[in-house]
C-alpha cells in the first residue's frame, strides 16, 4: 500500500483567518460611504452621483485588472499577490483617512484601494486550493464569502452610527487603520502552502488555462448563467450603491438606510448558508436558481414602493435571502456546466461580468426621476429579474447534478 503523502495542517485555519480579515476590510473601505450619501455630498459639496462614483470605482478598477491579476495568483503564489494587494488597501486606506478634507483626494486614494480588491477577490479558490483538502474548499469559500458579506453589513451599520459623533474624515482614518492592520497580520502570518500537500495527487485545482476558458465560452448555458449573474449582481451592487438616496424621498434617515442594507446582507448571509444545501443533497441547481430569482420579485417590489420602514426592512431582507442564495449555487452551477474547465477559470469569469454591472449601477442614478426617487431604476430592476428567470428556464441541467 502506497504511502499516505498529503496531510492537513492545523495552521490553515490561521491563514484562512487572515485571508477573511482583509477581505472583511477591504469591503468596508468600498460601501463605508453610501449609507452617508446624503451627508457625504454636502460634506463634499458635491452631487450623489459622485459619491456614489466611490464605490463604482472599485467595479470600474476590476474589469481590466481581474485577467492580469488571476495570471500573477496563478504564476507567482497568492502569498506575494494578495500581499500586494493587503499592502495598496492599507496604505491608500490610511492616505484616504488623512486626507479626507477634500473629494479630489478622497477619490484618488479610493482608486488606490480599488486596485487592491482584485487581487484579495480572484484569490478565493487558490488559498482554499493551496491548503485544504477536496471535501473543505467548499466550505472555505463560503467562510471568504461570508466575511466579504459581513464586511460589508459592517460598513453599512457601523458609518452612520460613527458620523453621528465622528466627522467623516475621522471615520475613513478609523477604517484605514483598521486595513493597515489587517494587512500586516496578513504579511506576517500568512504561508503559501504546507510542508506536504493537503490533498492527494490529482485533486489539486488547476491553473487558469486558456483551453479552459475557451471551453468554457463554447457552452451556451454559461453564456446564459454569465447574463444572470451581470443582470443580479447588478441588482444587488446598484441598491447596495444608493441604498440612502432610494429610500431618502420617502423621510427616512441615513440611520434607517445603514440598517436596511444591512438586513438585506445579513439576509443573503442567512440565504447563502440555508439554501444551497437543498441544491446538494437533491443534485439539483436550475430549479433553486429559479426560486431564488422568482421569490426576490416581491422583495425588490417591496424595496420600490413601501413606505412603512418595518415592511422596507421585510422586503430587504427576503431580496437579499432570494438573490444571494443563488450566487453560491450559480458558481458550482458554472463549475459543472463547464467541466474540465477549472472551476476558478468559471467563477473567474462570473466576477468579471459581475463587476461589469457597474454600467447597471450608473443606470439606476441616472434614471432618477426629477423629485429624486429611484422608481423607474427598481422597476427595470423587476423587469431585469424577469428576463433572469426566462434565461435560466434555458439552461441546461448539468450532468454531475442530476
Amino acid at each position: 500500500m502506497p504511502e499516505k503523502t498529503f496531510k492537513l495542517y492545523p495552521y490553515r485555519w490561521v491563514v484562512l483567518a487572515v485571508f477573511m480579515f482583509i477581505n472583511l476590510t477591504i469591503q468596508i473601505l468600498w460601501i463605508s460611504y453610501s449609507p452617508i450619501t446624503k451627508d457625504a455630498a454636502a460634506f463634499y459639496g458635491v452631487t450623489d452621483l459622485k459619491i456614489g462614483l466611490l464605490a463604482m470605482t472599485f467595479m470600474i478598477a476590476f474589469i481590466p485588472l481581474s485577467i492580469p491579476v488571476s495570471w500573477a495568483i496563478d504564476t507567482y503564489g497568492f502569498r506575494l499577490t494578495v500581499s500586494i494587494g493587503a499592502v495598496l488597501m492599507g496604505i491608500f486606506g490610511i492616505v484616504r483617512g488623512l486626507n479626507s478634507a477634500t473629494y479630489t483626494t478622497v477619490l484618488i486614494s479610493t482608486i488606490g484601494i480599488a486596485v487592491a480588491q482584485p487581487f484579495l477577490l480572484n484569490a478565493w479558490t487558490k488559498v482554499p486550493a493551496q491548503w485544504f483538502g477536496i471535501e473543505e474548499r467548499a466550505t472555505a469559500v463560503g467562510l471568504v464569502t461570508l466575511s466579504n458579506l459581513v464586511g460589508t453589513a459592517l460598513g453599512m451599520v457601523l458609518t452612520p452610527i460613527f458620523t453621528q459623533s465622528m466627522s467623516i474624515p475621522s471615520v475613513q482614518l478609523l477604517y484605514g487603520g483598521i486595513a493597515a492592520f489587517s494587512a500586516v497580520l496578513f504579511l506576517i502570518f500568512a504561508r503559501e502552502k504546507p510542508a506536504t500537500p493537503p490533498c492527494e495527487a490529482g485533486q489539486e485545482v488547476r491553473a487558469l488555462m486558456l483551453d479552459g476558458l475557451k471551453h468554457a465560452l463554447k457552452v451556451k448555458s454559461f453564456w446564459f448563467y454569465l447574463f444572470v449573474s451581470f443582470i443580479g449582481m447588478g441588482i444587488f451592487n446598484g441598491i447596495t450603491t444608493w441604498v440612502e438616496p432610494i429610500i431618502r424621498p420617502r423621510g427616512f434617515s441615513t440611520g434607517e438606510a445603514g440598517t436596511l442594507g444591512a438586513l438585506m446582507l445579513v439576509g443573503g448571509v442567512l440565504g447563502a448558508v440555508i439554501i444551497p444545501p437543498f441544491s446538494d443533497k437533491s443534485h439539483k441547481r436550475k430549479i433553486f436558481l429559479l426560486l431564488g430569482f422568482v421569490l426576490a420579485i416581491p422583495g425588490l417590489i417591496g424595496l420600490t414602493y413601501a413606505t412603512s420602514i418595518w415592511l422596507l426592512y421585510v422586503s430587504a431582507f427576503a431580496l437579499g435571502f432570494f438573490i444571494v442564495s443563488a450566487s453560491p449555487i450559480g458558481m458550482q452551477y458554472a463549475a459543472e456546466i463547464t467541466q474540465p474547465t477549472p472551476e476558478g477559470t468559471s467563477n473567474g469569469l462570473i466576477q468579471l461580468f459581475g463587476q461589469a454591472s457597474v454600467v447597471f449601477v450608473y443606470l439606476m442614478e441616472a434614471l432618477k426621476t426629477p423629485d429624486d426617487a429611484f422608481t423607474p431604476a427598481l422597476l427595470l430592476s423587476v423587469g431585469l429579474i424577469g428576463v433572469s428567470v426566462l434565461l435560466i428556464t434555458q439552461l441546461k441541467e448539468p450532468k454531475l447534478a442530476s
